[in-house]
């Protein structure tokens, strides 16, 4: 399970009129806690108006970088967003999670492989990650972007996209698609499966793709991932991540036992017994009972709360994080399980 520690901001950068960079001193005793793989995340936590506040913000930085740093984004009613682009300086002290998630790339340096991404708005926080690390770490690799924004001043990095161009050439290609302004050597409108069919049909035809990695809103993750789909890519080699809640979506009614369930609760080695409401998830029946337990997001599109059920049974009520044999094997977001039998065990140590 994840830990917290207290860091001290080093460094703001704006990005964009509605987003900044945020970085953060690693003291020397916690470098090993902070090493992470490319595409992961760190939770942030502090207090704001006498209330607890997790966000999950992605490293932007390459793991060989010897940086700690996320961006972040304002977005409409974000309470965080909005005290991060607005409130924090240099010297400011916020909890800080090691590194987590399953969204990754992992380099082999012997390998030559074509990666291609799809990245919209602040989607491309850990994307960006992964294209420096392909092309930091595999030197006979290449990479291909697709990053759609508004417009080039809206889109976060987009500097840093153009040096990586300059330094790597033909080994990264990048396609940015502008919706609201036509830009020179852009594409205009959305992602879309237009687009998909001009990279994979057009532009590299006869290129053998080995894997795609896609992050942003939810509607742009399915367009993409059904289309590759279509063109006979496999599941196994589409990899996604979503930023935000699915705004759509609805929560699966799930069929629970009247009344309540015993639970246990291991976590950190401890181990916590009391009884639930069937109603409510495991997650909020923990944190109701004090025990500390790794949340974030509690909207089921982090990997912060997986746990393991060893005894009984559980359903959850949206899951865009486990594989059907992780399901199986009784992996759950405790964020949206609810029990279905009377005795259950749940283990967070044990993922």
């Amino acid at each position: 399970m994840s830990q917290f520690h207290s860091l001290t901001i080093s460094h703001i950068e704006r990005l964009t009129a509605t987003s900044v960079a945020i970085s953060f001193a690693i003291p020397e005793n916690l470098k090993a806690a902070y090493t992470f793989k490319a595409g992961q995340y760190i939770t942030l936590k502090t207090t704001l108006n006498a209330d607890e506040v997790r966000r999950d913000y992605s490293l932007c930085v390459s793991p060989k970088s010897d940086e700690l740093k996320v961006a972040v984004k304002e977005v409409e009613k974000g309470l965080f967003s909005k005290y991060a682009n607005t409130k924090l300086n240099v010297g400011d002290v916020l909890e800080v999670s090691e590194p987590n998630g399953r969204f990754i790339f992992e380099p082999n340096a012997e390998k030559t492989r074509t990666i291609v991404a799809f990245a919209a708005g602040s989607g491309i926080t850990p994307i960006l990650s992964i294209v420096k690390t392909v092309l930091e770490e595999e030197p006979f690799s290449n990479m291909i972007l697709v990053y759609g924004n508004k417009s080039k001043t809206d889109a976060m990095f987009f500097e840093d996209l153009i040096n990586l161009k300059t330094r790597y050439g033909n080994r990264f290609h990048v396609h940015f698609i502008f919706s609201r302004t036509n830009e020179e050597d852009a594409l205009f409108g959305r992602i879309e499966k237009s687009t998909v069919n001009l990279i994979l049909k057009n532009k590299y035809k006869d290129v053998t793709i080995d894997s795609f990695y896609l992050c942003g809103p939810e509607d742009m993750i399915h367009v993409v991932k059904d289309t590759l789909t279509e063109h006979g890519v496999k599941d196994s080699k589409i990899h996604f991540e979503l930023f935000s809640n699915p705004a759509n979506s609805e929560n699966t009614t799930i069929e629970v036992s009247d009344g309540m369930a015993e639970i246990k609760v291991i976590v950190d080695d401890e181990s916590f017994e009391f009884n639930m409401n069937n109603s409510k998830t495991i997650l909020e029946a923990a944190l109701k009972q004090d025990i500390d337990a790794p949340y974030s997001c509690q909207g089921g599109i982090c990997s912060s709360c997986i746990a393991r059920v060893t005894e009984g049974t559980a359903e959850m009520r949206q899951n865009n994080i486990l594989t059907d044999g992780e399901v199986a094997e009784g992996l759950i977001l405790t964020c949206q399980a609810q029990p279905t039998s009377s005795k259950i065990i749940v283990d967070y140590d044990d993922v």
